[in-house]
């Protein structure tokens, strides 16, 4: 993995629109059914808006109905970190890029097979490319 990222919010302020900064870097979330990906189909790798980091694949990107892009799983288990969210009175598991600690959404024990897992992700946070060849 790339060494850690570290910036100020003024630097990230210069980076990203004031959603993107909302959303990743002060743990923010969009509003279900508004994000650009939460009904997108296309190929693609979806990277951390603020670093580039590769997070997720489409190939493992589903339809949950809850609103936001859900995924089973990361494109590698080191490319996100996940750390205890206690915050609205309930604890959750929230997702957050592994190079640059963006916070990305949540992560819960209610997805489909293989892992069981729905990654729970704002739009906000991502940014789309597309797949290697």
């Amino acid at each position: 993995m790339s060494e850690k990222i570290h910036k100020t919010d003024e630097e990230w302020l210069k980076q990203l629109t004031p959603e993107q900064f909302r959303i990743a870097r002060k743990a923010g979330t969009e509003p279900a059914f508004t994000g650009k990906y939460n009904a997108s189909k296309e190929p693609g790798i979806y990277r951390c808006v603020c670093c580039g980091n590769a997070l997720f694949d489409s190939d493992d990107k589903f339809d949950s109905g809850s609103g936001w892009p859900s995924f089973t799983r990361p494109v590698a288990p080191e490319s996100v970190d996940t750390e205890t969210d206690s915050s609205l009175f309930m604890k959750r598991t929230e997702v957050l890029c592994s190079r640059c600690d963006a916070h990305l959404g949540h992560v819960f024990d209610d997805g489909p097979a293989p892992t069981g897992l729905r990654y729970c992700i704002n739009s906000g946070a991502l940014d789309k490319t597309d797949k290697p060849l």
